[in-house]
């Protein structure tokens, strides 16, 4: 059994939330929790009474609850969470007032700013207001073409206040992007900026927005948020207006949060549509809450006052995640630009300025920063620091050593695993515990997490498919467009009847954590053996030539063979010494089955705009296909690289 890494202190177990929720379970209901297992058990096996808990330890602010907790429990999908309940999820993250900052920016180019609560609840009053005028209403969408400033949660607050359904992604989208989201849904109104900035590079943003609404006519308004100029040019968009004029007939006053169905849409969100046209996943408010206030609350201990961060952009669901915050007392803290702008140590900056309590970034980012040679626990004040998140891609053992070595040897590492499916996660944090190398900690509470083999059996030990075996309130209400549920369905609910699979291939550990192992359909296959990408990428990522690896299965002589393509180091190539390096470091440190039988050198490394490699579109270039959606991609011109390589030709 491996040693942790990091233990809380007595007194932090004491402190937790968590700790506070079992204690008020136990005194309530009479009952005893032998450790966080038993309190997990018992948050599955009576799934009424937990999330009737989490309603009432969080204080969710309602109309009504309604007497049913659950209808339709039997079915997945299909199960309907109070389904007599009336609240507002604006109205739960705008529930605290006053001069406290609710909001904290920073761009790379920019000097920080703050916003009150006050001044927040006074720009979604007036934001609501204005797009009431323009006839947005409860069902209607409201589409944010934005970086990650406050505007953008101050519109998507007012957008839920009044019952419209908020969707967006990040200026970094081009046009084609935009319009494969926006087109499918259709929305009344749009707020973009005139631009944004990228590794000090300013980027226009109006030009896109102009071509794109030729092909979206269902747009009715335009709102334009002044943010790389004071007075941004809005000459060929009759539909436009600047911020301040769309707000300025409105005075700041009481919002009028409309009191709306538990299951009423609240977000439309997009996967990544790395394999084709991006679905829409359409989230409820009530779930999305609940969930979050958990996740927050709970698994991530966050209190009245502390300062929660997560490197995102608005195409990511994780930026949903952290307004979420604002439920839970907390001040959201913004960051928009690179994360390496004007260096790897611009977010530990951020971080020391703000007071940062809680740290959420990529293991990519974690993993760029211990290659930089950065060591933010010598150069930066991180006192405030309690909690370290990581999600994006697996975090791997070492980043795990680096992170308690190299920036704050106590405070609690939650890797974290969900996706866009369920705007949330899986299995988390659990601030009570020990934090063990290369485990994520814990599975979500109210979640029925387990890994299944090929036979639909729960298997500890073994790498197999994750799934769910219960219904959550934080499971989609429907995709969009998808009038008899088939494509919903389909997505998750094919492979086990009745299960939820959600595509990554895992192993629950001796300790009741986990260990994701890349997606499932990633994972390769050579000889009949499965292996997944991660066990490869933790490897040679070791290696201090090699800055990043993909691996994909080719279609070889009626089998598969692995083919590992390296990004390296400045100054590094791979020639025969390297080459042998990689394959004995493989074979060491996971198996013979591990090692490629082709590594390739390429200079780049395809991504999707919120940072994962895409195994799959390599894949397709490689057996001569077409990428379906190169408009999903950060970097799409880097797929040329592996286009027609004479290295897999033979």
């Amino acid at each position: 059994m491996s040693e942790p890494l990091w233990t809380p202190s007595p007194e932090r177990i004491r402190d937790a939330n968590l700790t506070r929720f079992r204690a008020a379970l136990e005194e309530r209901r009479g009952l005893v929790f032998d450790g966080y297992e038993a309190l997990h058990r018992w948050s599955v096996e009576n799934k009424e009474a937990f999330w009737t808990g989490i309603w009432d330890f969080c204080g969710v602010v309602a109309e009504t609850r309604g007497g049913t907790v659950l209808a339709d429990g039997d079915k997945m999908p299909g199960a309907r969470w109070f389904p007599d309940a009336r609240l507002n999820f604006a109205e739960n993250l705008l529930r605290r007032n006053g001069s406290g900052p609710a909001l904290v920016f920073r761009g790379e180019d920019r000097a920080g700013r703050g916003v009150s609560r006050a001044e927040l609840r006074d720009l979604v009053s007036r934001l609501a207001q204005a797009f009431a005028a323009e006839g947005v209403g409860p069902g209607d969408r409201v589409a944010g073409y934005l970086p990650n400033i406050p505007e953008a949660i101050a519109a998507m607050l007012a957008a839920s206040s009044i019952g419209a359904v908020w969707s967006s992604c990040s200026p970094d989208f081009g046009t084609a992007g935009m319009l494969d989201r926006f087109g499918q849904i259709e929305p009344k109104l749009l707020i973009a900026t005139d631009g944004y900035s990228y590794n000090g590079k300013p980027i226009d943003s109006l030009g896109r927005v102009r071509e794109a609404l030729e092909s979206l006519p269902s747009v009715e308004r335009v709102v334009v948020v002044p943010y790389m100029a004071d007075e941004p040019d809005l000459a060929g968009l009759p539909l436009a207006r600047t911020l301040e004029d769309a707000i300025a007939p409105y005075p700041a006053g009481d919002i009028a949060f409309r009191q709306l169905p538990f299951g009423h849409p609240l977000y439309i969100l997009f996967s990544s549509g790395t394999t084709g046209t991006p679905k829409c996943i359409v989230h409820g408010a009530g779930g999305t809450l609940l969930q979050h206030l958990k996740e927050h609350v709970l698994h991530t201990d966050v209190k009245p006052g502390d300062r929660v961060f997560y490197a995102t952009t608005l195409g990511w669901m994780m930026w949903n995640w952290l307004a979420s915050a604002l439920a839970a007392g907390a001040t959201a803290l913004l960051y928009e630009g690179s994360v390496a702008h004007p260096g790897m140590a611009a977010l530990f900056d951020f971080a020391e300025d703000t007071r940062m309590t809680h740290f959420g970034t990529s293991a990519k980012y974690i993993d760029a920063v211990k290659k930089s040679g950065l060591s933010p626990a010598e150069t930066h004040d991180l006192g405030s620091l309690r909690t370290m998140m990581s999600t994006g891609s697996p975090l791997v053992p070492e980043s795990f050593d680096f992170v308690y070595r190299s920036i704050k040897p106590d405070l609690c590492l939650s890797s974290i695993s969900g996706g866009t499916d369920i705007v949330s996660c899986f299995v988390l944090g659990n601030p009570t515990a020990p934090v063990r190398r290369g485990e994520i900690q814990a599975f979500g509470l109210g979640m029925d997490v387990r890994v299944f083999d090929d036979q639909g059996r729960a298997v500890v030990g073994e790498k197999g498919e994750l799934v769910c075996a219960n219904p959550f309130p934080a499971m989609p209400i429907r995709f969009w467009n998808d009038p008899d549920g088939a494509r919903y369905r389909a997505a998750y609910f094919e492979r086990f009847p009745g299960i939820w699979c959600h595509g990554d291939y895992a192993e629950v550990t001796e300790h009741g954590g986990m260990v994701i192992y890349g997606r499932s359909d990633a994972v390769l296959n050579p000889g009949g053996v499965r292996i997944g990408t991660a066990e490869i990428y933790r490897q040679v990522e070791q290696l201090d030539e090699v800055e990043e690896g993909l691996a994909i299965g080719q279609d070889w002589q009626g089998d598969m063979r692995v083919v590992l393509f390296v990004k390296l180091a400045p100054g590094s190539a791979l020639d025969g010494a390297l080459t042998d390096r990689i394959r004995a470091r493989i074979r060491a440190g996971a198996s013979p089955r591990h090692v490629p039988a082709r590594i390739v050198q390429v200079p780049d490394i395809p991504r999707t705009k919120s940072g994962k490699i895409v195994e799959l579109a390599v894949r397709s270039i490689v057996h001569g296909e077409t990428v379906k959606n190169i408009e999903a991609l950060a970097n799409p011109e880097a797929l040329e690289h592996f286009r027609d390589r004479e290295e897999l030709a033979g």
